[in-house]
């Protein structure tokens, strides 16, 4: 199980890192294209689209923060860690699916098997928080069993 949380985790940090790159490429395509609308505009057509790059910069400079929170987060996960309870860092089996308690990063694949990357604080995470196997819930009119958690 152990090696199954690496694998996680490190899709986890992978999922942050080309995030990261996308943003950082899109700030860095409307810097250029701000510049290059100063060396061939003049007036208010100059403006507006200095203004409209400045917005797209801004834009992403705050999913810039949001994912920094999100690296952080997974920061404070220890990937080796046991538990029988449902908390930051758990690989929890469901009769409705498998869930990696970390970042909300989506659908991850290990070994041919699906795992759900979700917060501890998205809507189902709060559900499992606490729980440990053969626990029950309901979430959107569904009975989830909790089956393992690790």
């Amino acid at each position: 199980m152990s090696k199954l949380k690496e694998s996680l985790y490190i899709l986890c940090a992978e999922y942050i890192k080309s995030h990261e790159a996308e943003i950082r490429k899109t700030i860095a395509e409307a810097q250029e294209a701000a510049n290059d609308d100063t060396k061939s505009s003049a007036g208010d057509k100059f403006e507006t689209g200095r203004e409209i790059m400045q917005q797209e910069i801004d834009l992403n400079l705050a999913r810039l923060n949001e994912l920094n929170k999100l690296k952080q987060a997974l920061e404070r996960i220890i990937p080796g860690q046991k538990s029988k309870t449902v908390q930051p860092g758990s690989v929890v089996r469901t009769n409705n699916g498998n869930y990696y308690i970390s970042i909300s990063a989506g659908a991850l694949k290990v070994d041919n098997v699906v795992y759900y990357a979700i917060s501890a604080a998205s809507p189902i995470g709060t559900k499992l928080a606490g729980l440990s196997a053969g626990n029950e819930f309901s979430f959107n009119g569904k009975k989830f069993v909790v089956e393992s958690v690790a």
